[in-house]
């Protein structure tokens, strides 16, 4: 017994009656503290417990049926593993498996959202989501896309849904992962089911409508047409700036029959030949708040330091935890014909093979390509039947039943025309369009005929809701040797359409527009169409041979970022709703920039990736050069506003300023007091928009009478005031101590219960928030909403620069972790390294990924 304690419970001497009945209380409570300590300890042995026992196992052997032959998992320190095996069945059974390790929750929960089962899981708060996604039959499309499957692409696809299975085997939700405990707190009875090749096709459909590009534009043209006019909807969408920011194939290349080594070019770009963007850039209004885009580019050999090419991509997505993307590696243990694969790469749990990476003879990126591939159709009803043609056709009509935890079964009937689903009844804004809809006739070729009586409604027609074959093109993608075969899955690429870049170890480098791409009628889609005139019904699918290619172009590189593909003078229409292009010709700058100074590394190609630029700050440290408002703390802001390099770095002052200022402006301008508000969902085009408007002081949109404003001073005088008072606010009165990076931050959030509001339950999933710097259209992409704080919500979700002449040599990262296990190590271990847009080595040689190996499991044949 220590002495503290001894002298405590019976070695002090005797005392009067009162002191007596002090020492005993003091007694009781000291015993209530300890077994309340007792008590925590044990809580978090069984706490410690409980998390750990859904942590995957990295080392040892583990015997699963439906193996035929051993399978190495070599993890690294970050949990990222290199899966081997001697067969392409073993090697997607064993990816399978350990994707369910991992993330099995997030592929779970994937399962419901594309199957419009979150009801099954949430209950009643899901029904209206729900019913949007079965209307929308992502799960049926998936279906009839793996009925449809080469025998080859089956195998891989089942052998995958094995592995999971295998994983699955003779365990109860709670030992896969924490969520299922706290799910069972509102779904006692949940059980897992089996995986099944069509829960991972479903997938591509839901990333293809996260990607599905203009579908939102559409709905607020048809939204603000009722009460604005042409000319002001022009004004609100102008046209890409073609005159300003580059498009991605200036000129389509000639393809060789069989790709050739490239040969190098005999002179190099000159930096006076920059000089037309740099000094269109330096006037521009970037893009704050682009959202959904991506970076990538590539430079040829006879530019960079090694010799051959260098490739960077960055997918701009929704911030979520954990990160969308898995980083793996998948080899063959002899590569061959039957066994083609050695491959590394960026992969979604859910879905075999590997998304974005390179294999042992080229590497590959993906932009989304924001043409326009959805449309709305205006259709007139007349009970079960809808007008096409002057004739009254039949609807396609089937009932579905939505599961409710802790709710009676809800019945949907879902109507279709030739075109789509109807979706109006869905949601308000497709109600609104329904309710007053405007027809769009831009660029039509003849006036739609007279609109039929009856009921109104609001379809959709898109790219995804037709089977396609992109699921096989992943597979044809990842075994590609050169870019013939590259070219050949990439027409097999339907969904998400992407802007597809290449490079190889024999120094070609390479752009391909992948996908299908409606050729239109008599309109353009920009507005909702006319469904009862066939004229304006889609005409079939650009040909792939007629899409835009690019192989060994004269410039040496290719940038893409969302940017318009090609000039007017293409024979087909592509969209009028490209990102306006501010992020390529930063990017487009930077390369020239690095091209002069020579050679380029892979540390530029990764300070490019980091470029914080902006491109709105330098308009509007123009804009306010010579205004004074007469307050004095605006004054001072303004000042540091002025003396600013325009760089959006986290601990930048001015910065914060700037973009707040920023934020401020497009409220003032479009939403703040207008009886019809414009919406704020593109900085990119809200960027280009100011940027005529600061060129036109004389605009009516100057002017906002209800916020007492009138002129162009007084709004920019306005805008920098409450900008001030944000700040002031939030940060202190001193503008030298405002952080753009604290006022920016991102909150990891967990996708499903990092918004329960339930603060404990949110504090086991989310971590954060981590201060960041960056911004909307710039090529550090993190973008946030206007008028909705300044968070961080769209980032860039991956980093990778791939090295040709070592792919060892590269480098690659993402927003969080390995594991979407809360509390494993592996958690958010590489959002520190994301910060600070760094990158960490990508071991791909067999050496290489052996001395990086921290783990080895070991599996084998049961029998």
């Amino acid at each position: 017994m220590s002495k503290t304690v001894a002298a405590v419970v019976g070695d002090a001497p005797e005392a009067p009656t009162r002191p007596r009945l002090g020492r005993r209380i003091g007694l009781i409570a000291y015993s209530v503290f300890v077994g309340l300590v007792v008590l925590a300890l044990v809580a978090a042995g069984v706490g410690v417990w409980f998390v750990n026992r859904s942590f995957p196992q990295a080392e040892g052997t583990i015997a699963l049926d439906g193996l035929s032959g051993t399978v190495t998992v070599q993890r690294s320190e970050l949990g990222i593993p290199t899966i081997t095996a001697g067969s392409t069945d073993d090697l997607f059974f064993a990816q399978g498996y350990v994707h369910a390790q991992d993330r099995f929750w997030e592929m779970d929960f994937r399962r419901h959202v594309t199957s419009g089962r979150l009801s099954e899981l949430f209950g009643e708060s899901q029904v209206g989501t729900d019913a949007f996604l079965r209307t929308l039959g992502w799960r049926t499309i998936a279906e009839q896309e793996v009925a449809a499957l080469d025998e080859t692409t089956v195998s891989y696809y089942q052998a995958y849904a094995d592995g999971v299975n295998a994983y699955l085997a003779n365990r109860d939700a709670a030992d896969v992962s924490l969520e299922y405990a706290v799910l069972g707190l509102q779904s006692a009875d949940y059980e897992i089911e089996p995986w099944t090749p069509a829960d991972s096709v479903a997938w591509l459909k839901a990333m293809a409508w996260d990607l599905r590009s203009n579908i939102e534009t559409e709905t607020e043209r048809a939204l603000l047409a009722t009460d604005y006019t042409d000319e002001e909807l022009l004004e609100l969408y102008p046209p890409y700036p073609y005159d300003e920011n580059p498009v991605i194939v200036p000129q389509i290349t000639d393809v060789p029959a069989a790709t050739e080594p490239a040969q190098a070019a005999a002179a190099g770009i000159r930096w006076s030949e920059v000089s037309d963007v740099v000094s269109a850039v330096s006037t521009l209004i970037g893009d704050a708040g682009e959202g959904i885009g991506s970076n990538s580019w590539v430079v040829a050999g006879h530019y960079t330091d090694t010799g051959m090419p260098l490739l960077a991509n960055d997918p701009h997505l929704g911030a979520s935890l954990p990160s969308v993307w898995y980083q793996t590696g998948l080899r063959c243990s002899a590569p061959s014909d039957t066994c083609p694969f050695d491959v590394s790469g960026f992969s979604f749990s859910g879905v075999p093979g590997i998304i974005i990476g390179h294999n042992a003879s080229i590497a590959w990126g993906f932009t989304n390509l924001t043409t326009d591939v959805v449309d709305l159709y205006i259709e007139k009803l007349d009970g079960d039947q809808y007008w096409r043609d002057g004739g009254l056709v039949d609807l396609d009509t089937r009932t579905e039943t939505l599961k409710v935890a802790g709710g009676e079964d809800v019945e949907l009937t879902i109507r279709s025309t030739v075109h789509g689903p109807i979706i109006s009844g869905l949601t308000p804004d497709f109600d609104a369009i329904a309710a007053d809809p405007v027809v769009g006739t831009a660029g039509a070729a003849a006036t739609p005929a007279a609109e039929p009586d009856g009921e109104t409604a609001v379809s959709i027609q898109w790219t995804a809701l037709q089977p396609g074959t992109t699921a096989t093109a992943i597979f044809e993608l990842n075994a590609a040797t050169d870019f013939t075969g590259f070219r050949a899955a990439a027409e097999k690429f339907v969904v998400p359409a992407q802007n597809l870049i290449y490079a190889d170890i024999t120094g070609n480098i390479g752009y391909q527009t992948p996908g299908q791409l409606p050729i239109r009628g008599a309109g353009d889609g920009s507005m909702p169409q006319p469904g009862w005139d066939s004229a304006y019904d889609w005409q079939g699918y650009i040909p792939f041979a007629d899409l835009p290619v690019a192989y060994n172009p004269d410039a040496g590189y290719i940038v893409t970022a969302n940017n318009a593909i090609v000039d007017q003078n293409y024979p087909y229409f592509l969209t009028r709703d490209w990102d306006d292009g501010w992020r390529a010709a930063r990017i487009d700058e930077l390369l020239q920039r690095a091209i002069a100074e020579g050679p380029v590394t892979a540390e530029v190609m990764r300070g490019i990736q980091a470029d914080n630029q902006s491109e709105i700050g330098k308009a509007l440290i123009t804009a306010f050069e010579n205004l004074r408002t007469g307050d004095e703390a605006t004054d001072a802001a303004l000042d540091l506003l002025r003396q600013w390099d325009a760089q959006n770095d986290a601990d930048s002052s001015a910065a914060a300023f700037a973009n707040v200022v920023w934020d401020e402006l497009a409220q003032n301008l479009f939403t703040r007091g207008r009886s019809t508000p414009v919406p704020l969902t593109s900085q990119s085009r809200q960027f280009l928009v100011v940027q005529n408007l600061l060129a036109d002081p004389s605009s009516a949109w100057w002017t906002n009478t209800e916020i007492g404003v009138s002129g162009q001073r007084e709004m920019l005088e306005t805008s920098a005031r409450s900008a001030t008072e944000i700040l002031t606010r939030a940060q202190g009165s001193n503008p030298l101590q405002w952080r753009w990076g604290t006022l920016h931050a991102i909150t990891l959030t967990h996708e499903t219960f990092g918004t329960s509001d339930i603060a404990p339950i949110e504090a086991l999933f989310n971590r954060g928030p981590f201060p960041v710097g960056g911004g909307s259209s710039v090529v550090n992409a993190t973008g946030w909403p206007l008028g909705e704080g300044f968070a961080t919500t769209t980032v860039p979700s991956m980093r990778m620069v791939v090295d040709l002449s070592d792919f060892d040599a590269s480098g690659w990262n993402h927003l969080t972790g390995a594991s979407g296990h809360a509390f494993h190590e592996n958690y958010t271990d590489q959002t520190a390294t994301w910060q600070a847009a760094g990158l960490s080595p990508w071991a791909f040689s067999p050496d290489a990924v052996t001395a990086a190996t921290e783990h080895t499991l070991t599996l084998e044949p049961a029998n």
